[in-house]
């Protein structure tokens, strides 16, 4: 390293140290392929705007109580190089930087966070029913459908196969959170069976008073033996109780009977207090919160609707708003529909009207297109978050005008009795699970639009008003990669893997999904061989084996990264076979990883490729589909 650059990442790391609260206020730095990351003990003292104004920062975000500075791969090495070395962090690796960070939640934290967590393996089941829920709602009204013996026996069959998650999604919840919380997941399986054991009393028969559940007693205490279903929160807790019965019991039972005793004392003490304690708690917890819900339809009606759709991106800033999908399981279970799940989805609209609004007056910035267009394009898919901190929170009233935007929607959506039969998806993909009933789908359509007409207009009236150079905020950041000649011809790019390539703004990944780390593809994959996309040298291959980048011979280079949040992994399940300085061919093997032990990880496999197009050059993306690895997806010119 050049002593100009040393003195120049040296200047950087101050500047760092300075804006996020001296070096007292710093507990742990670690980095990953893209982005230097820092606990610290009260993230308050961090100037966020100070930050994003430091040179050769792309973006800052706080995320998962980490400060996240993004550099870009490569350079985030030497920046942390220099950085670590001035605050004395030097030794510290991402897992124990996860450590430090986890020791800063607060109970509600972890509560809200494992919650989330829980539902991730089961989303696609209830998408998938919802989705076919809305289908056969739309069918079942054609009087063609009803006529024609096939199309009848094709919605019949949609219809139930619409029904099978909702009918087993306590046991479903029951599985998924045992594995969340450390147990054997098919212990929470048979333990959700028992929660709709056929032989237990429907509870929703004896709820109506048209079955009556038979009761038996342990010492005196009576207890009525109704299923449970429904009954979401009962099984988030009985699986929570399940994983920790499993785990003492692993521990106290000598090895030589373990496999014997540690599941039947964990099935058997579960089913206790599953009819003696947790069951009839729960079943008062879920009745209180879906009862509190319908009481702010009833009583509070446009108004209730308004307010929860102006504060919800407020609560995703918080992190708050991972508990919701409980609630929605829950809501949907009782009610058959999901209100929420609209207003959360012109919640998010609004703050793309915003981000629209913001680009409109600031369009003749170029910085301000590259930032607005990608995270614009981000909320139409459902992801807010390149939009919130990129945008709208940076310069605050777009953020307002977002909220208010998507209040007015929110009052649209009461008038219209807008609800979903399932959640997890909102913006366009959202409108699969709307409930067509009443005009459903094009109600979703005008809800949607009024959030981002007025989030627009708001914006633009707020940022006149406010009387700031917008645009001046907005700051050009160049890097110069040493060893670039003048290169000036043509040069494909191919998906380094095979799959479904898709445009990066769809990552499920934030931060490559807002484009910050360059525009580019993600890809679903299909096996874990990853091959060069082109040809260039081998510029850095991360100490985790997930990602590498790829330098061309124009100087542009290109970034390949593995799964998210694969860094997690610490190599396991990878195998590279480049290094730095190496001269790769397109077609090159790279690197193999294991996509069935990265899902059972509970990460995602999906792959991501972003470009850092040298000044002058220009990249035009040319394929998406399904490609077997030989179809350019890509050209520098």
């Amino acid at each position: 390293m050049s002593e100009n650059k040393q003195e120049k990442y040296l200047r950087i790391s101050k500047e760092l140290v300075e804006n996020v609260g001296g070096l007292d206020n710093i507990q742990g730095v670690a980095h990953c392929a893209t982005r230097l990351r820092i606990v610290l003990n009260d993230n308050a003292l961090a100037n966020i705007e100070k930050l994003e104004e430091i040179d050769l920062v792309k973006g800052v975000f706080i995320a998962g109580d980490q400060l996240q500075l993004i550099f870009g791969a490569g350079l985030v090495n030497d920046v942390y190089n220099v950085f670590s070395q001035y605050t004395h962090t030097e030794n510290m690796s991402l897992g124990d930087i996860k450590q430090q960070s986890a020791k800063k939640q607060n109970p509600l934290q972890a509560i809200i966070k494992s919650l989330s967590d829980v539902f991730i393996d089961i989303m696609p089941g209830i998408l998938a029913a919802a989705l076919l829920m809305g289908i056969t709602g739309v069918l079942s009204k054609w009087d063609v459908v009803a006529n024609n013996e096939t199309l009848y026996a094709i919605n019949k069959l949609a219809s139930l196969a619409s029904n099978g998650i909702f009918a087993i999604l306590p046991m479903a919840v029951c599985y998924s959170a045992t594995k969340r919380y450390g147990g054997k997941p098919i212990l929470g399986m048979i333990v959700g069976a028992i929660m709709l054991d056929a032989s237990l009393a429907n509870a929703y028969s004896v709820g109506s008073g048209s079955a009556t559940a038979e009761v038996i007693r342990i010492l005196g205490l009576p207890i009525e033996l109704v299923g449970f279903q429904g009954g979401i929160i009962i099984a988030l807790m009985m699986g929570f109780i399940v994983a920790k019965l499993d785990i003492f019991f692993d521990k106290k039972i000598p090895d030589v009977v373990k496999l014997l005793f540690s599941p039947l004392c964990t099935v058997f003490i579960s089913t206790v207090l599953l009819f003696t304690i947790i069951g009839p708690v729960g079943r008062e917890l879920s009745n209180g919160i879906t009862g509190i819900l319908i009481w702010v339809t009833q009583n509070l009606g446009a108004v209730g609707y308004m307010i929860f759709a102006g504060v919800q991106q407020i609560i995703v800033i918080t992190g708050l708003h991972h508990i919701l999908g409980a609630i929605e399981a829950q809501l949907i279970a009782d009610t058959g529909r999901n209100f929420l799940n609209p207003l959360m989805s012109v919640a998010l609209i609004g703050q793309g009207g915003a981000v629209l609004g913001y680009l409109a007056m600031n369009w003749k910035n170029l910085k301000a297109r590259e930032l607005c267009i990608p995270s614009f394009a981000s909320t139409l898919f459902g992801i807010s978050e390149p939009a919130i901190f990129g945008i709208n929170l940076r310069y605050k009233y777009p953020l307002v005008a977002g909220c208010l935007g998507a209040a007015v929607a929110g009052a649209y959506v009461y008038i219209t009795d807008l609800a979903a039969f399932g959640f997890g998806t909102t913006a366009v993909p959202g409108i699969a699970i709307c409930d067509p009933s009443h005009n459903g789908y094009i109600n979703y359509i005008i809800a949607h639009v009024i959030a981002l007409i007025i989030g627009c207009v708001l914006t633009v009236i707020f940022g006149k008003l406010s009387k700031k150079k917008s645009a001046d905020n907005v700051e050009e950041v160049v890097y110069e990669m040493e060893g670039q000649n003048e290169f000036a011809g043509e040069i494909q790019v191919v998906s380094p893997v095979i799959g479904v390539v898709k445009n990066i703004s769809q990552s499920t990944d934030a931060i490559f999904a807002s484009k910050s780390m360059g525009d580019g593809i993600v890809v679903d994959v299909e096996d874990g061989q990853v091959l060069s996309p082109c040809d260039g040298t081998v510029t850095f291959v991360f100490p985790s084996k997930h990602a590498i980048g790829i330098t061309m011979k124009d100087g542009s280079s290109v970034l390949i990264h593995c799964g998210i949040d694969t860094v997690n992994m610490n190599g396991e399940g990878f195998e590279t076979f480049v290094t730095v300085g190496q001269t790769v061919k397109m077609g090159d093997p790279l690197l193999t990883f294991d996509i069935t032990l990265v899902k059972e990880k509970g990460y995602s496999s999906e792959t991501m490729m972003a470009f850092e197009v040298k000044e002058g050059r220009t990249l035009e993306m040319k394929f998406t589909g399904q490609t077997n690895g030989q179809d350019v997806i890509a050209v520098l010119k």
